[in-house]
């Protein structure tokens, strides 16, 4: 009964009825806009349901309907209507369609820009039929009236609308013949960003963003006609955590970010699915590299997250992966302070005879929440052993009400599942200091912290037995360590992250490490075997799904599950 009761809540969805380019099709009489409210499906929107994609500049889906491009015309025909106001039907009884701008002239198409105009019952809709061609080159015509014909130098070449769209959809020879208006060029907008206004389409999609996505009315269009331009508001900056986001919305060349303007080429750079670490947030984000060097961060589209957008502390955050301080060797030191450099084989040996002689409850464990969820589950198989004592450094700053959350970690929350920290992250770390002061605690592992940063000084260091970090960058830590294991960057490695809301994400390799760092994962499962003579799984999919079978709170989620946009877990 319950079933049935269930089945009779659903309620089908409303559909409207239209043809495009002769092809009848049903779509959904509504659709969300950039808010999720549901209004009436646009003739775009229609087309994208079909697999037809109309060529737009000013429109984007997440961002208020403007229609100012005219780039989306697209010829229509609509039921022709008698005096009588009841549609006229055909011999067969279906009907009539009007094309033309009756009664004025009917040879003259019957445009409709695409991106604002609802769809009706028996619209017909022609996406490449020769009025709409002829629309479109119109509109290019006019777009590139006064706009500089210099691809080659233009560093948005690669991904630009509307060099893309002057192929497609343009002609060959224009009837233009004037002298171009020159707009000013090299335009400092902000400390991020540069603006060519002579390369702008006056889309308007930038200032949409600022006013009504990141609530930063910060630009708008000054003059009149030709000289129409994007500028700041008199006497400031374009200056808010948010403003490389104008230059992914950007169609042509316009805006440009100062930190990636002309560094490379994109048709030569590799992107990688990823995420961004600065936060608890967890952005989806691409990374674009070449030969082993990373140029950029994108946003990449994901609804449950990120949207379209990411901040721009988190988008600039990744030159430290690059920094001359980074750990690239294994290094085992004495008493003497005099290290010896090794191989991966002899560390994880020797290291392994040392904690092998380590009494039960008299080790320590210091993780980080920038770990991902395997690494974090292999230092809770060795913490399981050693009876140790486990916890995380919290990482707090400022937040927003948009992204940017307060909790610096990005995997605070997978921490908390696996159990190296509880849900007052940092609580355990005096118990710690004190454990080693007293002398109970005579060996601290210490993964991805710098652990002098939280009160543990040279005196308090100077009365453990053995001293183990693993870390990224050089640090006082490491130079006080008996054994020294270089790190992985995440860009540097696969791997998942739990983010604030309780979504996992895994994020992709993108380059290779520096020296003899590794995966941490790799070398942690390798200390694992050898130290608790368990066998957890070897390879980083496999772990996954042994982690989530050993943890509810992962609810036996498989790495097969998580694809390009994650999936939730209960925490």
């Amino acid at each position: 009964m319950a079933n049935e009761t269930t089945k009779a809540e659903i309620k089908p969805v409303e559909t409207v009825t239209v043809k495009v380019d002769g092809r009848t099709v049903e779509v959904p009489k509504t659709t969300p806009d950039w808010q999720g409210n549901p209004i009436p499906t646009t003739i775009l929107q229609a087309c994208k349901i079909v697999g037809k994609e109309i060529p737009h500049y000013c429109y984007h889906p997440k961002l208020p309907v403007a229609g100012n491009c005219r780039m989306c015309l697209v010829e229509i025909g609509m039921p022709a209507m008698g005096r009588d106001r009841k549609p006229i039907l055909n011999e067969d009884g279906t009907p009539k369609i009007q094309k033309g701008v009756l009664p004025y002239d009917p040879s003259l198409p019957r445009g409709a820009i695409a991106c604002a105009t609802p769809v009706a019952p028996n619209m017909e809709i022609h996406t490449d039929s020769d009025n709409t061609k002829m629309m479109r080159e119109g509109i290019l015509e006019s777009l590139l009236i006064n706009h500089p014909l210099d691809c080659p130098i233009c560093d948005q070449a690669g991904e630009c609308k509307l060099q893309e769209y002057s192929m497609e959809h343009g002609q060959a020879n224009s009837q233009f013949v004037e002298t171009k208006v020159s707009k000013p060029k090299q335009v400092d907008l902000g400390p991020r960003i540069m603006l060519d206004d002579e390369r702008c389409v006056l889309c308007t999609r930038c200032i949409r963003f600022t006013r009504d996505v990141a609530h930063d009315d910060a630009l708008g269009i000054v003059n009149r006609g030709s000289y129409n331009t994007i500028a700041a508001y008199p006497g400031s900056k374009f200056d808010n955590n948010y403003t490389l986001n104008t230059v992914d919305l950007c169609p042509v060349g316009a805006l440009t970010s100062k930190d990636f303007r002309f560094q490379m080429r994109v048709w030569f750079m590799k992107e990688t699915e990823s995420i961004c670490t600065s936060c608890s947030t967890g952005c989806n984000i691409k990374v674009g590299s070449r030969e082993n060097k990373v140029y950029r961060f994108e946003p990449r589209d994901n609804d449950a997250v990120n949207a379209s957008w990411m901040c721009d502390e988190g988008r600039l955050n990744y030159k430290w992966v690059h920094r001359e301080d980074r750990l690239k060797e294994c290094l085992i030191r004495n008493r003497n302070s005099e290290s010896r450099s090794v191989e991966w084989v002899t560390i994880i040996q020797e290291l392994s005879e040392r904690l092998s002689k380590c009494e039960k409850g008299s080790v320590a464990i210091l993780a980080s929440a920038r770990a991902s969820n395997e690494e974090l589950y292999l230092i809770k198989l060795l913490a399981n052993h050693f009876e140790a004592i486990t916890d995380c450094v919290p990482r707090k700053g400022e937040g927003d009400d948009f992204l940017v959350q307060s909790d610096k970690n990005p995997n605070s929350n997978g921490a908390r599942a696996i159990g190296i920290a509880f849900s007052e992250m940092g609580i355990q770390i005096p118990e710690i200091d004190e454990g080693i002061s007293e002398g109970r605690i005579r060996t601290l592992l210490s993964f991805g912290e710098n652990i002098t940063r939280v009160g543990m000084n040279d005196e308090l260091l100077a009365k453990l037995d053995l001293l183990v970090v693993s870390d990224i960058l050089g640090s006082h830590a490491a130079d006080k360590a008996d054994f020294l294991l270089p790190g992985c960057a995440h860009l540097e490695k696969r791997g998942s992250f739990v983010n604030g809301k309780g979504r996992v994400q895994k994020f992709m390799k993108a380059i290779e490490a520096p020296g003899k760092a590794r995966p941490d994962w790799e070398w942690l499962r390798e200390l694992v075997v050898h130290v608790t003579n368990e066998k957890p799984a070897d390879t980083l999919p496999g772990l996954f799904n042994e982690m989530s079978a050993n943890n509810s709170a992962f609810g036996g989620l498989q790495w097969k599950d998580l694809g390009s946009l994650g999936a939730d877990i209960k925490i």
